[in-house]
This record gives structure tokens, sequence and C-alpha cells, in this order.
């Protein structure tokens, strides 16, 4: 007998098919391309043995594997998981969809602007003396636990005192600085690093911890760097570098002023 074949039919494949293609994206950014095949593997053999041979046994034991393994799955990758769930969330549309039920944008702009020109100034000293620096800016998701690393500050943001924390002799230069609801939240913090083979040779660590901090959190990370004295960003994941002044003022406006204003 012919099954029939829908248009559900179409959209079930279709999201299957999604789903696969976002979890082979994310095995292969975290290095576990071979685990992701071995598991389509075990599926396809899994599905074949107890829906097209109809083998009871090996099915069951099957069966079981499946239920321990998922849950072993979830412990091995939870820290991958916790990545595609957040990056799930703070997807640019779905911060579009967020801002659109948002209200209370009166006066946002000018706010962004007291906390972007003192960092853009900072930064243009940092690098007419090659003083190295990596300023990390929270967009939509809280950066609480990466601020608990550093010394906490909760200081009005200043140029001057940014520069002084990242002076040569300081004992917080070598770490990154939180800047969270307008204000210094610490400095001295530790970054994850990423490990993005396609980096180029000529960045140091802190543009890797900046790349790093970036695909794991919705935030805009700023490096200055101490070789060069040049000024980059990143964020989702991905560099802009050797800015100007003002093209530096303009991605911080652009991606501060596109966040949802109804946080706290």
């Amino acid at each position: 007998m012919f099954f029939s074949f829908g248009i559900k039919d179409v959209i079930d494949i279709l999201l299957v098919a999604l789903m696969l293609y976002y979890l082979y994206r994310l095995m292969k950014e975290s290095r576990s391309l071979n685990v992701f095949i071995g598991i389509m593997v075990f599926v396809v053999v899994w599905i074949f043995v107890s829906q097209i041979l109809e083998m009871r046994l090996l099915g069951s034991i099957m069966d079981k594997l499946v239920s321990v393994g998922v849950i072993g799955l979830i412990i091995l990758f939870q820290e991958d998981i916790r990545k595609f769930l957040y990056n799930l969330g703070a997807h640019q549309r779905m911060r579009m969809l967020i801002s659109f039920f948002a209200s209370d944008r009166g006066g946002q702009k000018a706010g962004h602007k007291e906390t972007i020109v003192p960092i853009v100034l900072a930064c243009m000293g940092m690098s007419k003396r090659k003083v190295g620096a990596l300023i990390v800016i929270e967009r939509t998701a809280p950066l609480d636990d990466v601020a608990a690393t550093g010394d906490i500050i909760d200081a009005n943001i200043n140029q001057r005192l940014i520069e002084n924390i990242f002076f040569k002799n300081s004992p917080l230069h070598d770490g990154a600085m939180i800047i969270s609801k307008k204000r210094i939240k610490a400095a001295g913090c530790i970054l994850p690093v990423s490990h993005n083979l396609d980096i180029p040779k000529e960045l140091g660590l802190r543009h890797r911890a900046a790349l790093g901090i970036s695909q794991q959190c919705d935030c805009i990370a700023v490096i200055v760097s101490e070789e060069t004295g040049g000024i980059s960003v990143a964020m989702n994941g991905a560099f802009q570098l050797r800015l100007s002044a003002e093209k530096l003022e303009s991605i911080l406006t652009d991606a501060l002023e596109e966040q949802p204003s109804a946080r706290g």
C-alpha cells in the first residue's frame, strides 16, 4: 500500500534536517565531529534493527542503550548544549521580537553615549601608547559569572579610570574589564579562549579571549593590541579589525541600541 505524503511530512523532514544541521555545526565547532558521526551511525543501526528487521532482543538492548546514552551525552556535552540554547535565545530575530514588545526607550540613545564615549576615548589613548586592553560590554545576557573571576569595582565609566586599570604596571592589566548596566563592574577577569583555527596568527591571546567570550555570550569585546596599538572588536564570534575612533563608536552604538531595553 502506498502511504500518503502531505505537507506535514515535508515540514517534518525539513525540521529534522534543520535540527541535524545545527547539531552538526555544534559538534564541528566543539571538535566533536567524530562523536556526531558515531551517534548518527548508531541511530541508523538502531532504527534498522528495531523497525525494519524487528529484532526484539537486540532492539530492546539498543533501546536501553539509547535511554542511558542520552543522559550521558547531556552530561558530556553540557557546555556545548548550553551554548547552543543560548545562541538560539540570543538570535538576532529573537532579540528583535523581544524589543518589539519592550517599552521605555526614552533616553536610551543618550544613555549609550555616556557609556560609549569614555570607552572610545580611552581606547584611542591606549592605542597611541600601545597599552594592551580588553573590555567586554554586556548586552542581553548577564556576565556575572565572568565578573566573579576578577576584582569587583562597581564604578562609573570614566576614561581616566579605564586607562589606569590597563596601565602596564597595574595588577589588573592582563585581565578583562567587564562593563555592565553602564558601570565598570569588574576588572582582571578571566575569559574563555577560542580554539578557532581560522584566527590569524598575528593576533595574540587577548584576541583569542575576546573571540571566545563573543562566541559564548551576547556581548561586545573591544581589544587594544599591545604590539601594534590596533583597535578591534569581537562580536557574534567574528572580528572587526583595525578600527578608527569613528568606526568603533559606530559599531558600539549600533550594537547597544539594537538590544532590548527592558532589562533591569
